[in-house]
């Protein structure tokens, strides 16, 4: 039987690299950033994704979303004829020395794993494989799934044997929107692989674009659980933040303020209290799921889901609050909401908690417009926000602003002009605490944050 038959002796330089091809298939933007980056370190990389207009994007060496420094990469390596793209996976496969699949896995409305997308593109990739490839999986998965379900998708769909004649691995990915070349490049990469030789080939090949440590664990299924217990750690520690800041609320006591002393100490990394929507969610979910199926229990991870699920309610009551401190109700009540994207200053909304908050206002009764600076008014109505065209006309006859999103441009309200367009007396929420509340209040608002009680007594 065939085994791998490139050698990691032959990555050392651009030069040898120029003879490797390399498929990345699904270019969400993990995968477009390592696209890139692996292009520039001189391989032949086919970019392939089923979006047409993803591809036609890439050709033309445009990034199809916002990322700091990526386009750049992308038209260079393009021009230079490194970097292709294609909608159809049979046109790179057959000639590819080593294959990223960074496929989604998605979980539906009962929370359940629906590993549909990994299946299908592992079918695809073997049909296709040559013998001697090594293919990396770059996916969120439970432990374990990495080796059943795509090692035995593959091994059904190319006829040969995953380890002697194909090498496999899995590599957990962490990348946030709007700095993924730098936490790609810089962060360490934690893999597992199916044998010593995956391992010793995945290892060279991760390293000729990573300055982090790549560190090689014992098991494939190891390296799956270092990626979801990452989030499931972010999730846990804020909501242990979202919970402390509701008794802040309450204890007239600034939450951010205890926060920034505690965090002086080494040992203590206390999260800001935050809506968290995403992957992270998501990644908590299949690892709770994976538990239910060993017939155990992740009470904490549980918990902390639950806590961070209701913790958008906040933002509500923290505006019906604010509203009764102006002698208002809740029904008919004008609010803007100020920002959507799901990162300050990032044109991005995968991931974005706003789209839910408008819809709970409304539900609640509120009329409610939405403003974000990044965005078009054509851009925001087309994802059907009730969005004004400029920040002067959102402000006009409103009772309450929602700063949801903590762009740079709003630090600098002018407050003085803004509360004389306003219907008195109005208030200010501030979910994003990304404004002075002395100030606010010294305008002449009513205002309101998540944690910062001090204000609400």
């Amino acid at each position: 039987m065939q085994k791998i038959t490139i050698d990691e002796n032959i990555l050392k330089t651009p030069e040898q690299r120029g003879g490797i091809s390399v498929s990345v298939v699904g270019c969400d933007r993990s995968g477009l950033v390592t696209a890139c980056l692996l292009a520039d370190a001189g391989f032949k990389v086919y970019c392939i994704d089923s979006d047409q207009s993803v591809v036609d994007h890439v050709k033309r060496g445009l990034s199809p979303f916002a990322e700091s420094g990526l386009e750049p990469l992308l038209e260079k390596n393009v021009r230079e004829g490194r970097l292709l793209a294609t909608t159809d996976i049979k046109e790179s496969i057959p000639d590819s020395n080593i294959i990223l699949l960074f496929a989604p896995s998605k979980v539906d409305e009962k929370r359940r794993s629906d590993y549909s997308n990994i299946e299908r593109a592992c079918r695809d990739v073997g049909l296709s494989l040559r013998p001697g490839a090594l293919i990396i999986i770059e996916s969120d998965l439970a432990p374990g799934v990495t080796e059943t379900l795509v090692k035995e998708t593959l091994e059904t769909a190319s006829g040969l044997q995953a380890g002697p004649a194909f090498g496999l691995a899995y590599c957990s990915i962490q990348a946030a929107p709007g700095r993924g070349l730098r936490d790609i490049i810089d962060q360490p990469k934690v893999f597992g692989a199916i044998d010593g030789k995956s391992s010793d080939l995945a290892k060279a090949f991760l390293s000729t674009i990573i300055k982090g440590e790549v560190v090689g664990v014992s098991s494939m299924k190891t390296a799956e659980a270092v990626g979801l217990f990452e989030r499931v750690y972010r999730d846990a520690n804020t909501a242990l933040a979202n919970e402390l800041a509701c008794f802040c609320e309450k204890a007239g006591i600034d939450f951010m303020e205890v926060r920034k002393a505690v965090n002086l100490r080494s040992n203590c990394h206390l999260s800001a209290p935050k809506i968290i929507r995403g992957t992270v969610p998501d990644c908590s979910a299949l690892l709770i799921e994976e538990a239910e199926n060993l017939r155990t229990r992740l009470r904490m991870v549980v918990v902390a889901r639950k806590i961070n699920d209701a913790f958008l309610n906040q933002a509500f009551y923290l505006v019906k609050d604010a509203l009764h401190s102006c002698g208002k109700t809740v029904r008919r009540a004008r609010i803007l909401v100020l920002g959507v994207s799901s990162r300050p200053n990032l044109k991005e909304l995968e991931g974005s908690f706003v789209k839910e908050l408008v819809e709970l206002l409304l539900n609640k009764g509120m009329l409610v417009k939405v403003y974000d600076p990044l965005f078009s008014y054509k851009e925001l109505t087309e994802i059907r926000y009730p969005a004004e065209r400029t920040l002067t006309r959102a402000v006009k006859g409103m009772d309450c602003i929602l700063i949801a999103v903590g762009h740079d441009g709003f630090r600098h309200l002018n407050l003085g002009k803004i509360r004389l367009l306003m219907k008195k007396p109005s208030a200010i929420v501030d979910i994003s605490h990304i404004v002075d509340p002395s100030e606010v209040e010294e305008k002449g608002f009513a205002y309101r944050s998540l944690g910062r009680g001090i204000w609400t007594r």
